[in-house]
């Protein structure tokens, strides 16, 4: 073969028949459980080998989860923090702790996933949409504009591993005497201007699901600076009491006499949960450098434009998230790119267009945008009080700018154990690619 043809060969596109960068898989891109070693089994045989799986007791008490909860205070300057059986539990308990209700209007991004807007209708409010700006978060001027008579909260999501513009959210939140309640889920140890997310806000809530950043397979953490919330989302995580220093159920306090959710932790998940937060560093340590080595090999590519970022150092760098120029564009890239091997093995959503990001985005959820219920009597869009809310909508169209990300966005995961080979076959592919698709 002639080095004219080896040339055109090499450059074709393998999704046009050329060679592709790799033909092996990138690693899965669950990012605390590629860490998971004797750590982790260490602390979750101390349960079993106690035969102590409750956290509040038992024949001997490992206390795991009391030990999760004071060691996250301490490292992230939290005042109290509380294990939780999920994140999507945190924030349905954090709705109640506020006293959120029928009535009550809670401002939240059209970039999100689904647990959010659940929380929000389930405790009888109703989620009012606010567009997002070109950090894929929250937008503080189309937020100040959506503040109205009935707001009572803003529901801030650190979307794809980093915080947006937080702090000018934060101000609008006191300026307006709005509750602040931080997403964390997809943002374990990210921090902004070294801030750790979480600490801006009334309460911060967190996820420990597989995809996180660090995980315990379920799990969720629920932070705030209040004593008085904190009190209240204890008894509200349990079962609407708090508890004696036995581990049992007081119900002697007139004040604190709710409805729990029975979202506790268990033991056992304290235990991996602990293991895995010690390492969280090094976790995010790796994405963030292997996701802007590849963003520094790839600035001033014609075409691609990248998420703005404010603060690089607090990104926790689990995500890369593209721009294209049309929704044509975005679909050939990301086909282009998975022909030539930047994909995880069957299964992955290594590599895919925004579209495809399923319930992340409002527009996608079913029992959003047709205002479903868990009730025969269409609660709470049905209720007397959210009568203000008759004219929302939330099909597509709600938010132009969040629609255009959705059409033109494209997403890679950042693995946490990627090798130098993939790095540099990444960026490789994405040159290509980008030769010839935005050129």
């Amino acid at each position: 073969m002639s080095s004219n043809s080896a040339s055109t060969s090499a450059e074709q596109l393998a999704i046009d028949g050329g060679q592709p960068v790799r033909t092996a898989p990138l690693p899965w891109e669950f990012p605390g459980a590629g860490w998971m070693n004797e750590e982790e089994r260490e602390l979750v045989m101390r349960v079993v080998d106690a035969h102590s799986p409750f956290r509040f007791y038992g024949p001997q008490a490992q206390h795991m989860v009391d030990v999760f909860e004071k060691e996250w205070c301490e490292k992230y300057g939290h005042k109290h923090a509380l294990g939780v059986s999920s994140g999507t539990a945190g924030l349905s308990i954090a709705m109640s702790a506020l006293g959120l209700g029928p009535g009550d209007e809670v401002l939240v991004p059209g970039y999100l996933w689904v647990s959010c807007v659940s929380a929000v209708v389930r405790s009888g409010a109703i989620p009012r949409l606010v567009d997002v700006d070109n950090t894929f978060c929250l937008d503080p001027n189309d937020l100040r504009e959506k503040i109205g008579p009935q707001t009572r909260a803003v529901l801030c999501v650190h979307m794809s591993g980093a915080p947006g513009r937080i702090d000018e959210i934060a101000a609008l939140c006191r300026e307006n005497r709005l509750a602040l309640i931080e997403d964390c889920a997809q943002a374990s140890g990210a921090s902004f201007k070294g801030q750790a997310v979480g600490t801006f806000g009334d309460i911060g809530v967190f996820s420990f699901q597989l995809n996180k950043n660090m995980t315990s397979g379920e799990g969720g953490m629920v932070v705030t600076q209040s004593d008085a919330l904190f009190k209240r989302i204890v008894a509200l995580h349990d079962l609407g009491y708090p508890r004696t220093p036995a581990g049992r159920l007081d119900t002697s306090d007139p004040n604190t006499q709710l409805w729990g959710v029975g979202a506790r932790m268990p033991e056992l998940t304290g235990a991996m949960a602990l293991a895995q937060m010690r390492k969280l560093e090094k976790i995010t340590g790796a994405m963030r450098g292997a996701k802007w080595r590849i963003r520094e090999a790839l600035e001033g590519t014609p075409g691609l434009e990248f998420r703005h970022v404010p603060d690089p150092a607090g990104d926790s760098g689990p995500f890369m998230l593209m721009l294209l120029p049309t929704e044509d564009h975005a679909q050939r890239f990301v086909d282009a790119l998975k022909a030539e091997g930047i994909r995880g093995p069957d299964g992955s959503l290594a590599c895919l267009t925004m579209r495809d990001w399923g319930l992340h985005w409002y527009s996608n959820i079913p029992s959003l945008v047709n205002k479903r219920s868990n009730s025969a009597d269409g609660f709470p869009w049905s209720h007397p009080l959210n009568s203000f809310a008759e004219q929302y909508s939330y099909e597509h169209g709600a938010l132009p700018e969040c629609d255009a990300m959705h059409a033109r966005g494209a997403l890679l995961t950042i693995a946490s154990v990627l090798k130098d080979n993939d790095i540099n076959d990444i960026i490789t592919a994405i040159k290509k690619v980008s030769r010839a698709v935005l050129s």
